[in-house]
């Protein structure tokens, strides 16, 4: 009988047992005492599905013989660890797999945080528990040394799970430096420079040792200035296309003639792209002027481009993800996803009015908190002034939250939970300059 803890906002997200020839999985959803049991056979099709409300812990001793409960205490302190050093899945990890074996339990560990590993251990022997650790402390031994990467592709798809079908979790733009932490079937789990984790399939990125990260890093690099355009496999317009470019891809600078530069990707491709689509990555840093006249020009430029799950590029975004790239293309970097950017930068004190808002402020939606259930922030957008905003839904667009406005939504109104001021106090409150976290010279 297995026991699964994963990291998750609450406890047991994705846990499960075997019990004769059925699976057990509970999943824990925003609410955290809300679980969905899920019956299914041994070839995995759905039986039967239960939503009970009740404590993880009580729902699991219910479901188990009394020979098998997990002790309320171990139980109690794994999640204790796992909210202190991991409260969110999608930026750490933090597996604990329980099986009783011999008197005790085995704790199958999977972490990229020692801190968390050493607390869990520290906590087993202190309280006296019938637990051993058999660990697994990420970067995994087996990728030897190769710990790094750098996306190779103008926008790469970071899934899920790992596999093409799975879910698009977000995208990384070329350039991009990248921590890797294992692989499985030519899948890495990799991290972003935003700490979002995923699975990336071998072709979006080169794999890098540190000496190798060393030497990308240390090279001089231009960012590419368009919205959209090509590299070519000779300095010449009509030349075979060696790759699409983006906004905001990042290339090693080689050398430049005749109004051409030639450029390097990570993998160790050469072309060339006229200079002027080209700005020298310290240059570009130095220009940058975070402000919400900058910012908004920017989103204005992405108006009617598909909305994308996942999306954080030129080719598509989601809310967060549009967000997220008018700001990084102006110099900043913020969370993700929305439910992490609601709890960076500055309140604003506000309600339905919009009173004391501001241009270039982010206005989030979704529903307010109650005594039943806690705040669940599902959209973000960006504040244009006098009542409208400008958001990805459907497609990016601007909408007014003002009564009698020509585009007026009421759902966004009546939606709308609270509004965060991202441009004061830069470098602190966890917006943060992009020349601090991608750190490429």
């Amino acid at each position: 009988m297995i026991l699964r803890f994963q990291l998750s906002f609450h406890a047991f997200q994705k846990g499960a047992f075997l019990r004769g020839s059925a699976l057990l999985r509970f999943h824990a959803y925003q609410r955290p005492k809300l679980l969905s049991l899920e019956v299914l056979t041994n070839r995995g099709i759905r039986m039967k599905r239960i939503t009970l409300w009740a404590f993880a812990l009580a729902a699991l001793a219910a479901c188990q013989s009394k020979k098998e409960d997990i002790p309320p205490t171990l139980a109690g302190l794994i999640e204790e660890v796992r909210l202190a050093y991991a409260p969110d899945k999608r930026v750490a990890i933090f597996q604990v797999d329980a099986e009783a074996e011999g008197g005790q339990w085995l704790l199958t560990t999977e972490t990229n945080l020692p801190e968390a590993l050493q607390a869990l251990e520290e906590g087993i022997k202190s309280a006296g528990l019938p637990a051993r650790i058999q660990a697994r402390l990420l970067p995994d031994s087996s990728l030897e040394g190769n710990i790094y990467g750098v996306v190779q592709l103008s926008a790469c798809n970071i899934r899920s799970e790992p596999r093409h079908s799975a879910e698009l979790a977000t995208q990384a733009m070329l350039g991009a430096p990248l921590r890797v932490y294992r692989k499985s079937d030519g899948w890495y789990l990799v991290q972003t420079p935003d700490g979002y984790l995923g699975w990336l399939d071998d072709g979006g990125f080169t794999l890098m040792d540190e000496a190798g990260f060393a030497r990308w890093k240390s090279a001089q690099k231009a960012v590419y200035l368009p919205d959209m355009g090509f590299a070519y496999a000779a300095p010449s317009p009509g030349a075979a296309v060696v790759s699409d470019l983006l906004a905001g891809n990042i290339l090693e600078w080689q050398d430049g003639a005749d109004g051409y530069a030639r450029v390097a990707f990570p993998d160790g491709r050469t072309a060339y792209i006229p200079e002027s689509a080209l700005m020298r990555y310290d240059a570009w840093l130095a220009s940058r002027q975070p402000d919400a006249s900058h910012i908004i020009q920017t989103a204005y430029t992405f108006m009617g481009r598909p909305y994308l799950w996942g999306g954080t590029s030129g080719k598509g975004v989601d809310c967060s993800g549009f967000t997220k790239t008018a700001f990084f293309l102006n110099g900043l970097q913020l969370p993700r996803d929305a439910s992490q950017q609601v709890h960076v930068g500055q309140p604003v004190e506000t309600d339905t009015t919009l009173a004391n808002l501001q241009a270039g402020d982010l206005l989030f939606f979704g529903r307010k908190a109650t005594d039943e259930a806690p705040q669940k922030i599902t959209h973000v957008a960006i504040y244009l002034g006098d009542g409208k905003i400008i958001h990805a839904s459907g497609s990016v667009k601007v909408e007014s939250m003002r009564r009698g406005d020509p585009t007026f939504t009421e759902y966004r109104l009546q939606s709308f939970v609270c509004a965060r001021r991202m441009l004061s106090g830069i470098g602190e409150n966890g917006v943060i300059p992009v020349a601090e976290a991608l750190s490429y010279q």
